[in-house]
């Protein structure tokens, strides 16, 4: 299927029509409206510096950490907190309010129709998705077709979006997007000027570039997130296991983060992991490997995908965790080379 006219005179991908760009803006309050509340203008400034730029983010942070925001007192934090309060409604909703409010999620292809249907569409927004296996899996490929997939229209199963690209690894190769939107029949330069990109080399800058984020997020329409991958800079600034404590923590903390950007901007947040041995897996278990991160990654992940090498060039994902899939199916899809166009079905 040919994509529909998305390209300005410019070159630039058009990601939202006219009509679609106030159902966006519905999706959070902006913290400038926290001035029609009577909060001073110099306060609203301290929390776009602390990087929350939206009501919805300033509820998810704790009354704790925003009085240790500079200038913020007790008293200032209470009246901000109950201003926003009346800009949202952040209380109690019933079941089917809840179904009508998930109709606005997004799900976003992969580039293979097998692995699509084994997700249930495609990578879905307001959640983190994991993928996890070992070196030359595929998780990175996925990565780099997503970051093309996303800039496609709603109708073509896109995202309509842009995407912000967080690399620990330094495995992000621009001129692999240009074969993938080749593929898709988008233009390779609009492309990747809608991409973002970042290297982070402590876990601490990589948080700190998540903060910054949302900054960017309340101005454009990002629709995907990716870290690839989120547990490597942690197994090498911590180490030990008198640093294990320290570590999840941090770890918990940063992941956090990805679930309140995801709810609060609609993205899909999609970040790969590594695997360690797992030596208690038992001489039965033909592959004694398990996701790194332990429980507080687990728990943080809202469906976790295990990615494995095939014969050739396929490989196959299981649906290792989700709320709402099932669990053990697998599935083959095929990694291509860098002349071709990313993850496709195995058949293709």
């Amino acid at each position: 299927m040919a994509p529909s006219k998305q390209y300005e005179e410019g070159g630039q991908l058009q990601l939202l029509e006219a009509d679609r760009i106030e159902e966006e803006e519905e999706c959070f309050e902006s913290i400038d409206k926290l001035i029609s509340q009577g909060i001073n203008a110099g306060d609203v400034k301290k929390l776009q510096d602390a990087g929350i730029y939206t009501c919805n983010g300033l509820m998810m942070h704790t009354k704790k950490s925003l009085t240790g925001i500079k200038g913020l007192s007790e008293a200032k934090v209470d009246k901000i907190c109950e201003a926003a309060e009346k800009l949202l409604s952040q209380g109690f909703i019933t079941g089917s309010d809840l179904l009508l409010k998930r109709k606005s999620v997004v799900r976003i292809t992969t580039g293979s129709q097998a692995l699509d249907e084994l997700l249930g569409g495609g990578i879905e927004t307001l959640c983190i998705t994991e993928a996890f296996g070992e070196f030359r899996s595929g998780k990175t490929q996925l990565a780099h077709t997503l970051c093309v997939s996303t800039q496609l229209p709603i109708h073509m199963h896109g995202g309509n979006g842009k995407v912000a690209y967080i690399d620990t690894e330094g495995t992000f190769r621009p001129e692999r997007i240009v074969p993938i939107a080749e593929r898709f029949g988008m233009d390779a330069n609009a492309v990747l000027d809608n991409i973002i990109y970042a290297r982070a080399y402590t876990y601490e800058h990589q948080y700190n570039l998540l903060l910054g984020l949302a900054a960017k997020m309340a101005e454009e329409p990002f629709r995907l997130l990716i870290v690839d991958s989120v547990i490597a800079l942690f197994r090498v600034d911590f180490s030990g296991r008198g640093e294990l404590a320290e570590r999840q923590q941090k770890l918990a903390q940063m992941l956090s983060r990805l679930t309140k950007i995801a709810e609060e901007f609609n993205v899909a947040v999609y970040i790969t992991n590594q695997v360690i041995a797992d030596p208690g897996g038992g001489m039965f278990i033909t592959d004694p490997k398990k996701p790194a991160g332990g429980h507080v990654l687990a728990h943080a992940a809202t469906i976790r995908l295990m990615l494995r090498k095939g014969k050739g060039e396929q490989r196959v994902c299981k649906i290792f965790d989700a709320p709402n899939l099932p669990e053990g199916e697998a599935i083959s899809f095929c990694i291509l080379h860098v002349a071709s166009g990313g993850v496709m079905d195995a058949k293709d």
